[in-house]
């Protein structure tokens, strides 16, 4: 590459995707893997959004980085932030949440400090799995903007337990896809083992449900369950123990391939969070509850009405909050929120509303709940640029927003969670 075809730029800051970002003629320039402060050396490539995409060609002067602590980083596209230096990693999460609060007119000067949570700990992983057609299976997270299978070796962010399963599977898997082709393995940390589900180019025969039960076996899962499409329930080759995650000390049997926060840390953390957000509330809401992450907490100081449109969720939650003796002090339902959001007659019950919708946000809901009564919301959301239209939503519906607090639950990544308090 001769000199000609770079440029020096400088970085400014770290955008909400993890490229640094600098500026050529006027016009942003977006840089994979660099950090603020950084003088570089970039190619420029193609248009994006408005501005221009580039490649690193050699960091000239080194700006606010560390040396990343997993050799696949810079390939694997399951973390696009290690080489930040602490403080430039915090303030780049924090600003995302204030920069989506600015874009709707709210007040950023409420965000707190990130919440920060440690490494090794994610207990849940969507592996892709690859059988060449010359040389061995990979296993291992897809690279960035790309299908090509990084085969892991290593991961700091993952729970060691996962970690330990890699090179254990690729042998599996060799009996099981055929040359060419590919699938996914999805692994999950819970307090009576690992459940592991694969997703199979193919319905296995009888010799590979043996394989997969002598798997379980030997690697003493939990469970482990296969699929041959993506649209049907998975079918369980193996049960050893039960599946079961548990939540203020209840015990919540989990349907394969539901819905879990990150990690055991986080659960705790958004707990807390949102408990202190919903005070001494007599009866509260808990919308898009799921398996019941904040259900149960909150029943331990009042009436709950769980709702979510993942059946096999509620039904779990029912179940669990039956077994737990929690009897009427939790209720549940089956509903898309969506479509059918829990509306101001129907809200007036509470006197607490928590919600924690997908990345798509809750449009319909957070304008049900901003037309009603309900003295105190917490919203949960990963996604700070739908959370702030919600939070929009609610300020303009006569909720005063007093606290945002950013939690680190995708480490390394470009993510961040957060819970936000209303009061009316």
């Amino acid at each position: 590459m001769s000199p000609e075809e770079t440029v020096l730029l400088t970085v400014t800051r770290v955008g909400v995707r993890g490229d640094g970002i600098a500026e050529h003629q006027g016009k942003p320039v977006y840089i994979p893997f660099a950090a603020p402060g950084d003088r570089l050396r970039v190619r420029l490539g193609k248009a994006r959004d408005e501005g221009r995409q580039a490649t690193l060609v050699e960091v000239v002067e080194p700006g606010a980085r560390q040396k990343p602590p997993c050799a696949h980083f810079g390939s694997c596209g399951g973390c696009a932030l290690q080489h930040l230096a602490e403080n430039a990693y915090r303030d780049m999460k924090e600003e995302q949440v204030r920069s989506a609060l600015v874009h709707r007119g709210l007040d950023a000067g409420l965000v707190e400090p990130l919440v920060a949570l440690p490494p090794g700990t994610r207990r849940r992983a969507r592996l892709a799995l690859l059988r060449p057609r010359k040389g061995p299976v990979l296993a291992g997270f897809h690279g960035r903007e790309s299908s090509a299978v990084v085969d892991m070796r290593q991961c700091p962010v993952l729970d060691p337990r996962l970690v330990a399963l890699v090179a254990p599977l690729r042998q599996l898997v060799t009996g099981l896809l055929q040359p060419g082709e590919r699938g996914f393995a999805t692994l999950t940390a819970l307090e009576s083992g690992v459940d592991l589900l694969l997703d199979l180019p193919a319905v296995p025969g009888m010799r590979g449900l043996e394989t997969l039960a002598e798997f379980a076996h030997a690697r003493d899962l939990a469970r482990l369950a296969w699929r041959a499409d993506f649209r049907e329930t998975p079918t369980p080759a193996a049960e050893r123990r039960p599946v079961r995650v548990v939540f203020a000390g209840i015990a919540v049997e989990l349907p394969p391939d539901s819905f879990l926060q990150a990690s055991a840390e986080a659960d705790r953390a958004l707990t807390d969070l949102v408990l202190g957000g919903v005070g001494p509330a007599a009866r509260a809401g808990d919308l898009y509850a799921g398996l019941g992450t904040f259900t149960f907490a909150l029943a331990a100081r009042a009436s709950v009405h769980a709702a979510d449109g993942a059946r096999p969720a509620i039904a779990a939650l029912t179940t669990a909050a039956a077994r737990g003796g929690l009897g009427g002090g939790v209720t549940a339902e089956t509903r898309d929120l969506e479509m059918r959001p829990l509306l101001a007659d129907e809200l007036r019950r509470f006197d607490a509303v928590v919600f924690d919708p997908p990345r798509a946000g809750a449009r319909a809901q957070g304008e049900a709940l901003a037309s009603s009564s309900v003295p105190r919301v917490v919203a949960v959301s990963c996604n700070p640029a739908t959370f702030a239209r919600d939070a929009r939503a609610l300020v303009d519906g006569g909720c005063r927003m007093t606290r945002v607090v950013p939690v680190d639950q995708f480490i390394w990544s470009s993510h961040v969670e957060l819970v936000a308090w209303f009061e009316r």
